[in-house]
Formats: structure tokens, sequence, C-alpha cells
């Protein structure tokens, strides 16, 4: 089995909402290449309701936010011609994020988030990720990612 992007992250790095494996609260997303593309699946619960049988959109933005940015760190790596485990680490966040809801996004389905990188530009990376629900796009994307300097958490 094919290591997630997030499984690379440092303790100082795995704290995040959307993918930190260390925050017990949160999506605990794992996201890896599918070719060209980056995948993450990911099922709501009921409590991620918008209206009954609806997923709420702060979830499905929140999903993209750090697709985007996990395929982004990725991507750096791939330009560097480095392995995900090699240092130094690098990591990114969110410049900006837009978000347009498509279709509303149906509760109990497993949703399947797929990611291409349009730009990378020094430290700057930009990728498209969509949310599919049984195949039917219901939420794009567009996420400026860009890298965490060496002293950010200095």
């Amino acid at each position: 089995m094919t290591k997630a992007f997030q499984d690379y992250y440092p303790e100082s790095f795995a704290q995040c909402y959307g993918c930190g494996h260390l925050n017990e609260h949160g999506h605990q997303i794992k996201t890896v290449w599918d070719g060209e593309e980056s995948v993450t699946h990911f099922t709501p619960r009921a409590y991620h309701t918008a209206v009954p049988g609806y997923v709420y959109g702060g979830l499905l933005a929140s999903l993209i936010d750090c697709h985007s940015t996990g395929t982004a760190a990725a991507a750096l790596y791939r330009a560097e011609g480095r392995e995900m485990d090699t240092l130094p680490a690098l990591r990114c966040v969110t410049a900006s994020l837009h978000v347009d809801y498509l279709k509303p996004t149906p509760l109990n389905v497993s949703l399947e988030v797929r990611g291409r990188v349009k730009e990378v530009r020094g430290r700057k990376v930009v990728v498209e990720s969509t949310i599919y629900a049984d195949g039917v796009a219901t939420v794009r994307g567009e996420v400026v990612a860009v890298q965490i300097p060496d002293d950010f958490l200095a």
C-alpha cells in the first residue's frame, strides 16, 4: 500500500484539522498520486449535515483546501525530483481558496476528491480539485498554496 502524502508529515505539521493524523477530531484525509492526479476519499458523517440529506459546504471547502495543500507539497517534491521522506521537509499553506458549489453533495456516499496541479512556480503551487459523489462532480475549487518557510514554526 502506498503511503499517503500526509503520512510523511512530521509531528509539528500533523495537527491540521483536515489532514493531521494527530488531530483526533479532524478529517484525517489521506492523499496519494493516481498518475498525474492526486486522490483522497472521505465519507461524511450524519453530523456533517447542511440540510437533511446533504453535506455542509464548509466541510466540502475544507476537503478542497487540505487535499490541495497536500497535493501542492507533493508537487514540490516531484518538481525537485525528491522523495517525500527527504529533508528539508516541504510543506504548504493556503494563500488563496476559491470554491464553486456545482450541485448539492449528498450524505451517505463516499466522496472522491481529485486534484490536478496547474502550476508550480518557485514556492507557489496552484492546484484545482474536484469533489465527486457517486461519480458526479459536486464541488470544484482552486487553491494557491505556498511553501512554508523554514522558520515558520520558530
